[in-house]
């Protein structure tokens, strides 16, 4: 091997390490960013966590703290994690006191879904339901559930598009009706 050949051959070692050098600086800025990001969504979740687990007593959701109308929910998340590092270690569970809390809540046992529950109403009537007569049904029949207007709104519209009940409109009114099991689920 000529030396000309071996400076060549040595140049393109050079610029091969020197470009893979640069390749894993620009990946190793990449993976800090996403353990940023990562290290962001733990020390939320571990805030969702431990909200959890101090209301997880409460019966009546009214008693909850309710998000303030005007601050979006991103403006709160940075709120909180501006408050500082420190409450964010020590946020952060250990794996078996976490697995512990997933056992805990699986062994209890949970109120019906409210769909099912305004299926179940509407299963009771051959004639279309207002909304609101369902809610006020469901207040009547299920004191601890307390769901708002817009909630049971919601909530029948996508049973609609589920095709578990039938939507009517008459005039400005839309009123809903349980799918059979015989009739075809057509929405008006």
């Amino acid at each position: 091997m000529t030396s000309q050949s071996a400076a060549t051959l040595r140049s393109r070692y050079v610029e091969q390490a020197a470009s893979d050098l640069e390749e894993n600086r620009r990946r190793q800025q990449e993976l800090e960013k996403a353990i940023t990001v990562l290290k962001q969504e733990e020390a939320l979740l571990a805030d969702i966590i431990n909200l959890a687990e101090r209301y997880e007593g409460f019966a009546d959701a009214s008693r909850l703290p309710e998000q303030l109308q005007d601050e979006p929910v991103a403006v709160k998340t940075e709120r909180t994690r501006a408050k500082g590092s420190s409450r964010r270690t020590a946020s952060v569970k250990s794996a078996p006191e976490t697995t512990s809390a997933k056992a805990g809540a699986k062994g209890k046992s949970r109120q019906p879904l409210l769909g099912d529950l305004l299926a179940e109403l509407l299963g009771a009537y051959e004639e279309p339901r207002l909304a609101k007569e369902l809610r006020d049904e469901l207040l009547t029949k299920h004191p601890d559930r307390n769901p708002t207007p817009q909630v049971v709104r919601n909530t029948l519209e996508s049973l609609v598009a589920k095709g578990r009940i039938r939507r009517h409109k008459q005039q400005r009114s839309v009123m809903y009706t349980l799918v059979r099991q015989d009739a075809p689920a057509v929405s008006s």
